[in-house]
């Protein structure tokens, strides 16, 4: 193996111990290779028996923690880094010989792939918004006509977990997908070269992790990286910055308008909006669970995926109906008051939330009212984008977080709060039958929460309990 004898008698560094540093760490041990696992955390174990445990169960592994070793980095030959540390920010980068190779999880999945006689297809998606949607979608579908796929990258299951050892049985290597379908964040593209996708799509793109990569200039060259490293681009018509620079790469387009042969889009069809493939009418968007023009955007991308694949589109179409989302994007909370309540908690960065109020105003008459929650930590993002459609679709807002003034700035009657219940009582207050409440904050959640998942459970424990409150007040 052409990868194993360049990484053979050279200095690794595994930087980070958390889960993608740990599925580093179990794959190289498997490998026989000697490396050591650097964490600036004191104790990236859940406590010091684990800690224990993982040193004598991989002897090969020299663990150093508490600190970034400089001793180690700067003699490092080959660093696997997790996607979560800023080698800038850190101040790792300024230690790393120029002659070191910086790799992450996903580059060396790729780097193993590609040397094997039958290596795993690839179908690979990024974007600031829709992700996760488009890849479960594409991972139920694989499940359901039949394809032995795999959901990893920045979801699902490590991706070099996935990988068999050489000398596996043929039980093993039955276990092993025929397809992984990766979800990668930005993060992950910094160190993504050697990817060899069947297809790739970078969904959308608007400020995001701007903390990080610091222009959207940078951020987008990032996410555009994606398609040097595939056969064919899946790209929006929505949006020109999604578009492949690679010339002569064949692409296939999806959008909100009439499609051309081979690309994706809608129609009007007996008064009903109809995804189309070509001349081809598909379904109806009425028939799908998931509401709104961006998540008729995401079907198509997945279908697009799908279909370079050469996945039957009949048979994708057929079942597209029985995906019902992802929990925390565009979720419904059920109450008994008439109100919509919608959990969009996974909305952390401005695109995500223009999409929402973009795709789910539609839905209300004249006589609804739009009320919104948003704010937390925007990580340096713009929110001017939101002033329009915040005037134009938004009846009352609601602010609350680190940068809840921000946000508040971009109407002139916007209500600010300190915390998600006060937020959902405020709007509890408003809020009439047939009205929508929609929490899709166009921010980060750390300031105030663990995790956007986190927010979005305290936000559907906050609408039952004024629900209760009520109840027991008739």
């Amino acid at each position: 193996m052409t990868w194993l004898n360049a990484f053979k008698d050279k200095n690794i560094v595994v930087l980070g111990a958390g889960m993608t540093g740990l599925s580093c760490l179990r794959f190289l041990h498997a490998q026989g290779l000697s490396f050591a696992v650097n964490d600036s955390r004191t104790m990236p174990f859940e406590s010091a028996n684990e800690q224990a445990q993982y040193e004598q169960d991989y002897p090969n592994a020299q663990f150093v923690f508490g600190q970034w070793q400089q001793s180690l980095i700067t003699n490092a030959d080959i660093i696997v880094t997790s996607p979560g540390i800023d080698l800038i920010s850190e101040s790792i980068a300024a230690l790393i010989s120029k002659n070191c190779q910086v790799i992450g999880d996903v580059e060396l999945f790729c780097l193993v792939n590609n040397s094997r006689i039958n290596p795993m297809s690839i179908l690979a998606v990024t974007g600031s918004n829709g992700k996760s949607t488009v890849v479960s979608l594409l991972a139920y579908l694989a499940k359901v006509i039949g394809k032995n796929a795999a959901l990893a990258g920045n979801i699902g299951e490590p991706i070099l977990d996935l990988l068999q050892p050489e000398h596996a049985s043929d039980t093993q290597r039955a276990n092993q997908p025929d397809t992984v379908i990766v979800e990668l964040s930005s993060f992950q593209l910094e160190t993504l070269t050697s990817m060899q996708a069947i297809a790739a799509t970078v969904l959308n793109l608007s400020d995001d992790h701007l903390d990080r990569h610091k222009t959207l200039a940078n951020y987008q060259a990032i996410k555009q990286g994606i398609y040097p490293q595939a056969k064919i681009a899946v790209v929006s018509r929505e949006d020109q910055a999604t578009n492949t620079l690679v010339t002569e790469q064949e692409t296939i387009s999806f959008g909100l308008n009439k499609p051309e042969q081979g690309d994706f889009g809608l129609s009007v069809i007996d008064n009903k909006q109809v995804l189309m493939f070509g001349e081809q009418a598909l379904i109806s968007i009425d028939e799908l669970p998931l509401a709104g023009m961006h998540n008729a955007l995401n079907y198509m991308a997945a279908l697009a995926l799908g279909n370079s694949a050469g996945w039957s589109l009949s048979a994708m179409i057929e079942n597209l109906a029985g995906f019902t989302g992802l929990a925390h994007r565009c979720q419904r909370v059920m109450s008994e008051d008439d109100i919509q309540w919608i959990n969009d908690s996974k909305a952390t960065n401005v695109g995500a939330t223009l999409a929402a109020i973009t795709g789910l105003a539609t839905s209300l008459t004249s006589k609804n009212k739009l009320i919104l929650i948003a704010g937390g930590d925007g990580k340096g993002a713009d929110f001017s984008p939101l002033r329009v459609i915040f005037n134009r679709e938004v009846s009352q807002l609601i602010t609350l977080g680190k940068d809840g003034a921000e946000v508040a700035n971009l109407v002139s009657d916007a209500i600010q709060v300190n915390t998600l219940s006060e937020a959902v009582a405020q709007a509890k207050k408003i809020a009439k039958a047939g009205d929508m409440v929609l929490l899709s904050p166009a921010c980060a959640s750390i300031d105030m929460f663990k995790n956007y998942q986190v927010r979005g459970e305290q936000f559907i424990t906050a609408v039952f309990a004024v629900n209760v409150k009520e109840d027991s007040c008739r």
